[in-house]
């Protein structure tokens, strides 16, 4: 009989905490066990036609913020001297280069062109506007831009989806067991420890690790990328994963607490069921939301790779090629970054916004 009472009660916490989550029905969406989403595709394209034209004018700020900044402090002159690699390199010998990679007109605006041409004939047109179309032209060595893209995503995404699928499931289980001993010596000490560990460098991480790991113990190659891909990049993957233990586990246990407080849970405790079913049956699908804000966001921003962590590990992705081109005053490949890391921002962002839409049915498109 206390079986039976206690499977009673659990089901009627179950269909409490659906109707938060699973069986909303509002104008436009359709209700499926676990799953909500809009019915309506013309809904759904109007709301990714509006989302892109959003992000036409953020693109151009972005491409203006990035031409000011670069050009501010590097002129052609400068990039000619620092390409042809010569330290008395004549007059004729610049102009000749910044004729050869389009750096021989105006920044912005051609005053001595006509019409359109005052805007269109100018270098932050010439380098900027191919770009929307995803052209990302030539680097000033003469190497296809999109080419290196596409060699360099692979051993950026060796690193970056490993740290990311890896570090996600230890944050979150961290965060649920401070939680489930919240105001307990064990959840001070976590804590604790979180506190630490966001208050050390990132850079700390890496040259500890590869001065432990690879120096002292021999286990892993202390940098480089080849065959046998695995032994390169694990160290990176673990040093990744440890540095973001901190900050992450700290924001994922402050969500659980939050929903800790609800009115649902408490209604959970009086049925009947015990902490960890409510924690992990009810909490825990509650706080996907929050979760999904800074997870989705996040996972176009993979293939973008880490900019200290591969150049200090000798990966050939795309963050070392992004410090390459810094270093050389690439501005063709420095531009295709930024554009690009904005492009993938954006349709994180978007995605996110679908996906609340998917697990709470009171968020709609419209």
């Amino acid at each position: 009989m206390a079986g039976a009472a206690e499977k009673r009660s659990a089901q009627q916490v179950v269909r409490l905490d659906a109707i938060f989550l699973f069986t909303s029905r509002q104008e436009g969406q359709t209700v499926w066990p676990g799953l909500v989403y809009p019915y309506n595709s013309a809904l759904m394209i109007a709301y990714l036609i509006r989302r892109l034209l959003y992000a036409v004018p953020i693109l151009i700020g972005v491409n203006l913020l990035t031409f000011a900044l670069f050009f501010v402090v590097n002129t052609p002159d400068d990039m000619a001297r620092m390409q042809l690699g010569i330290k008395r390199v004549t007059p004729e010998a610049i102009e000749k280069w910044k004729v050869q990679k389009g750096y021989d007109k105006p920044l912005l605006v051609n005053s001595q062109a006509a019409g359109a041409g005052q805007l269109t004939d100018t270098i932050f047109w010439h380098k900027s506007a191919s770009m929307f179309v995803l052209d990302f032209g030539y680097s000033d060595d003469g190497r296809s831009i999109s080419h290196e893209i596409a060699t360099r995503m692979g051993p950026s995404l060796a690193i970056a989806l490993p740290t990311f699928m890896i570090g996600l499931a230890c944050y979150v289980s961290f965060a649920l067991l401070m939680t489930l001993f919240r105001a307990t010596a064990l959840d001070i000490a976590g804590v604790a420890l979180c506190v630490v560990l966001m208050s050390i460098s990132g850079l700390f991480y890496i040259i500890g690790g590869q001065f432990l790991v690879s120096k002292l113990w021999h286990l892993v190659p202390i940098s480089g990328y080849g065959d046998g891909g695995f032994k390169f990049v694990v160290l990176p993957v673990i040093i990744g994963v440890i540095g973001g233990i901190g900050s992450s586990s700290r924001w994922y246990r402050t969500i659980f607490l939050e929903e800790i407080g609800r009115d649902y849970v408490r209604t959970a405790r009086a049925k009947g069921l015990s902490e960890l079913r409510v924690l992990f049956t009810h909490v825990l699908k509650n706080a996907m939301i929050p979760i999904l804000t800074g997870v989705v966001v996040v996972i176009p921003l993979l293939f973008m790779g880490s900019l200290l962590t591969e150049s200090f590990f000798g990966i050939p992705g795309l963050g070392s090629y992004t410090i390459d081109a810094i270093n050389a005053q690439d501005f063709s490949v420095v531009r295709a970054m930024v554009f690009l890391g904005s492009l993938l921002y954006i349709a994180g962002l978007i995605l996110t916004d679908i996906s609340y839409t998917m697990v709470d049915p009171r968020v709609r498109l419209s």
